[in-house]
């Protein structure tokens, strides 16, 4: 019994001792400890060695699934990265001055134009520090093509499917199946718009142009965001490759939507180059979960009640909300 006692106080000492060694406290303004929550900085795991003795590095991050502000935390954090953990890992790449580029990977068919927007912006911003190329896995459609245009350079493969610029809405109507059943709604509103997509009655035509006015004003500017990152004006894009189809990454390469044709490997060696660190190595960043945060995963799992729930369908795509505005190809809004 004793001994049990001892291996879990030189257990929970350990597992204090990594977290402590990986978090990051940071000072005031005045020198002392910062009120701010800590951030724990992500372990490095090497991808490729770097050559002789250099210290210089390309990380290499994973964008996979779809894009969505929903977070994913504790052990399914690597598998599903969240929103915070994309950011967070390009906010370190830029602070390591070991780190000469960023090699950002995107499998992706879009997602919310919200949670596009800000990884946009997170690589944008990350992309003025140290060049940042994106490698374009087996697809990087809609919210991923949007993420990419914030990138230095974007290489896809021949078979990458991409493009796919354009905004989606979807909202289903009952209302014929409700008086079929015999069953209606009542609903109140203080405005004319306040249930504008309700499934309950049949839309008006007002509400058809609101709606659609909303969709060509995030339309505008996914083009805007398109045009200024890949040199091509607005007129040619809408009148061309941007009407919302999926194309290969040799037609986005014709149509300038893409830098070159090639494999994550051309895509280290173009990060080498523009990072003018020929001899880098290339990791990886991972989130360890220690021993506090294993234990509150499992009391939460453990208080959660266990719930029955129906799916209508194959359960393989994700749930969209109706209503919510996507960069996504029409195929996985259905």
């Amino acid at each position: 019994m004793a001994l049990l006692v001892l291996a879990l106080v030189v257990s929970l000492g350990l597992n204090l001792g990594q977290l402590l060694g990986r978090v990051d406290l940071g000072t005031g303004m005045d020198g002392g400890f910062s009120t701010a929550r800590p951030k724990k900085r992500m372990s490095e795991v090497t991808v490729e060695s770097p050559k002789a003795t250099s210290r210089d590095k390309i990380v290499h991050i994973d964008l996979d699934g779809i894009i969505s502000s929903v977070e994913m935390s504790g052990l399914f954090s690597d598998a599903m990265p969240s929103m915070s953990t994309i950011k967070q890992a390009l906010e370190q790449a830029v602070a390591d001055k070991n780190v000469k580029a960023i090699v950002l990977r995107i499998n992706s068919p879009g997602g919310e134009v919200t949670a596009s927007d800000i990884l946009y912006n997170a690589v944008k911003k990350a992309a003025k520090e140290k060049p940042v190329v994106v490698y374009m896995d087996s697809m990087a459609a809609s919210g991923g093509y949007y993420i990419a245009c914030g990138a230095t350079q974007i290489v896809a493969s021949e078979t990458t499917l991409t493009a796919s610029i354009g905004v989606i809405i979807e909202t289903m109507n009952y209302s014929d199946l409700f008086g079929k059943v015999g069953l209606s709604m009542n609903t109140f509103t203080s405005g004319a718009f306040k249930d504008s997509l309700s499934g309950a009655r049949p839309m008006r035509d007002e509400e058809k142009a609101y709606v659609q006015n909303l969709v060509t004003q995030m339309y505008d500017r996914f083009l805007g965001i398109v045009s200024e990152a890949r040199g091509v004006p607005k007129d040619t894009l809408k009148n061309g490759v941007a009407d919302g189809r999926v194309v290969t990454g040799r037609e986005a390469l014709a149509a300038k939507l893409v830098d070159k044709i090639g494999y994550v490997e051309d895509a280290y060696a173009l990060a080498r180059e523009l990072g003018q660190a020929p001899d880098a190595g290339v990791v990886k960043y991972r989130n360890e979960v220690n021993f506090f945060e294993a234990l509150s995963m499992a009391s939460a799992k453990a208080a959660t009640a266990p719930k029955v729930q129906l799916e209508l369908g194959g359960g393989v795509l994700p749930k969209l909300q109706q209503g919510v505005p996507y960069y996504l190809p029409p195929s996985y809004a259905h």
